[in-house]
């Protein structure tokens, strides 16, 4: 099972794409809510704040996939969907990729508007960053201060990230295992001796 997915962490920079006049200024962020695409899209258009398209698409989730194309004006699905199918192309996700176009006086027509776009897309994937993320289950393992060296030995030889610990009356760590070896790691330390393994919140 796949257990990596494709995303950016950083904005990419700005590009430009020109068509009989018409400016399309392309750009990629990575999000991670519908809010965070509405606020994208608020400073962008204070900056463009005399373009006339904000076209744009996303996609959030890694497992269960939400997205949306936006035309903002332009023909049914000369806009949207093209930018959309970039972020498919490039199998990225957690992404908003949002191409800004000032109207030139030459109509492109729908077959043109749905190549720039495209290609303004493209642009702006390609000035990205994109990295590989491991999909992630998260564990609290809780267990006493005797059980410590043994924990500390599985978590060294199956080179496990401790994401947080609180060493309190017990010992308890919170761990993050790829999800093609969480079951095997799930068994290790539930047959331990003594140590408390549950999917974190």
């Amino acid at each position: 099972m796949e257990d990596v997915y494709k995303t950016i962490e950083a904005p990419s920079k700005e590009t430009l794409f020109k068509e009989k006049g018409s400016k399309f200024f392309g750009y990629a962020f990575p999000v991670a809510s519908e809010d965070a695409v509405k606020e994208t899209l608020e400073i962008l258009r204070k900056k463009h704040h005399t373009a006339r398209h904000f076209c744009y698409a996303y996609q959030l989730g890694i497992e269960k996939i939400r997205f949306r194309a936006n035309d903002d004006g332009e023909p049914n699905n000369s806009a949207g969907m093209p930018i959309y199918g970039q972020i498919q192309a490039f199998e990225v996700t957690n992404i908003l990729i949002v191409s800004v176009r000032y109207f030139g006086g030459t109509k492109l027509g729908v077959g043109g508007l749905m190549s720039a776009y495209k290609l303004s897309a493209q642009m702006a994937l390609e000035a990205s960053d994109i990295l590989e993320k491991t999909i992630n289950i998260t564990y609290t393992l809780t267990f006493n201060y005797d059980l410590m060296n043994s924990v500390m030995r599985i978590i060294k030889e199956r080179n496990i990230d401790i994401v947080d610990q609180k060493l309190e009356m017990d010992c308890q760590y919170t761990i993050a295992v790829r999800k093609n070896d969480a079951e095997t790691i799930f068994t290790i330390f539930d047959t331990l001796y003594k140590v408390a393994i549950k999917v974190s919140e």
